[in-house]
């Protein structure tokens, strides 16, 4: 039997970290893992450059039952924070987009970094891990592998969710939950592209590969990026953020006009090109392919643009800001970046991540319904609840 102070259950963002801070404090401490490699998420995160935090990450950023849960850890290891960290190891890095930071050269960049951090303070580290069974008694936690019975005091749960499952992913995390008394609440792939009705599917399916800027909105959120037209349905960042808001059976309302003004461009076109049709004034503002599909779906009809008036020219610019989608499903977590919902944070201190009625057992990182939006938003959770976590268990 092997003891340890404390036991971290993945290898991921939030995992090591916590790791990494726990044996800081001269806490003798281990991380199992069920995979090959540590930050397997982090590896192919961002196309393989890894977007690690967003600068603009606030508590807004972020769904949750408890919305004032992540407060608390967000405020105590920031984005700056972790942005001072990675300056330190001299990893060259860049924003790319409302935030974003990416490495410059590889995610590995950031897996080294926190390798060098667990090397540094101590930390072990175990791969090709299965768990079978964890039992708690006169206050340790007995963790049991077919190769071993480890023994701690502290049990921090940082296994992730369910997307993306070719990389490991299971639901241990939410059964040790449940098996321990603590509540999980309702579980579902989040930040993941949207399938067609089979109908739309038939018409759009063609276009695969099509991209615009679009404001995607559902539930009364909506979001302005790009959309991406594929052979199963819709994706691109406009998509996946409104994903997380989206619920199965609701419609979308996609403003195909982002940031254009069709009708000022239509009116001065009527003046300059009369006899020009209307489906080549629209490829000015739209993907070519798009408007023949719109055109095919009698959206408009094709007409001179001197025989528009204002009033037809008012109801072509609303169908085309309010074009409605009405999505199959998703793709589930196959390609779900993040899982939405998860260990009610009602269960969990928001000043420690300790279960309330379940003395050292700690849940940190995407196991616990805190999810964030696209754009390092998730990562960050991981790095400030894992560095939570790491000061007191």
């Amino acid at each position: 039997m092997q003891q340890w102070d404390v036991i971290v259950v993945g290898a991921g963002a939030a995992g090591l970290f916590c790791a990494i801070e726990a044996a800081k404090r001269g806490r003798k401490t281990l991380v199992l893992d069920n995979g090959k490699r540590i930050g397997r998420k982090i590896l192919m995160s961002g196309g393989g450059r890894c977007n690690f935090t967003n600068i603009y990450a606030s508590p807004g950023n972020y769904l949750s039952q408890n919305r004032h849960f992540c407060k608390s850890a967000l405020s105590r290891y920031t984005q700056w924070d972790f942005i001072a960290l990675v300056q330190q190891y001299g990893i060259a890095y860049h924003e790319k987009t409302l935030g974003q930071l990416f490495c410059d050269d590889s995610a590995k960049d950031i897996v080294e970094m926190l390798q060098q951090e667990c090397d540094k303070a101590g930390v072990q580290i175990a791969l090709q891990q299965e768990i079978t069974t964890v039992s708690y008694q006169d206050g340790q936690y007995q963790v049991v592998t077919p190769q071993l019975s480890r023994q701690c005091q502290s049990l921090v749960i940082a296994s992730g969710g369910l997307s993306l499952p070719n990389l490991g992913a299971t639901a241990f995390g939410y059964q040790l939950a449940e098996q321990f008394g603590l509540k999980v609440l309702p579980l579902r792939a989040g930040l993941v592209p949207l399938t067609w009705q089979p109908a739309d599917k038939a018409v759009f399916e063609e276009i695969s590969g099509v991209s615009l800027p679009v404001t995607a909105e559902a539930n009364e959120v909506l979001f302005p990026e790009d959309m991406l037209f594929t052979h199963r349905g819709l994706s691109g960042p406009a998509i996946l953020q409104i994903s997380n808001y989206w619920q199965p059976g609701d419609e979308l309302t996609i403003n195909l006009l982002a940031g254009q003004d069709l009708t000022a461009l239509l009116t001065e076109l009527q003046q300059q090109h009369p006899a020009q049709e209307l489906k080549t004034a629209l490829a000015r503002v739209l993907p070519k392919r798009l408007v023949e599909k719109l055109l095919e779906l009698n959206v408009f009809q094709n007409q001179p643009l001197k025989a528009l008036n204002p009033k037809s020219i008012e109801r072509l610019v609303s169908s085309l800001q309010q074009y409605i989608f009405k999505p199959n499903g998703t793709e589930g977590y196959r390609t779900a970046e993040v899982t939405l919902g998860g260990v009610d944070t009602d269960e969990l201190s928001s000043k420690t991540m300790e279960a309330k009625k379940q003395p050292g057992l700690y849940f940190i990182g995407e196991v616990v319904d805190v999810t964030g939006w696209l754009g390092g938003y998730n990562f960050q959770w991981a790095w400030s609840s894992g560095w939570v976590a790491g000061q007191y268990c």
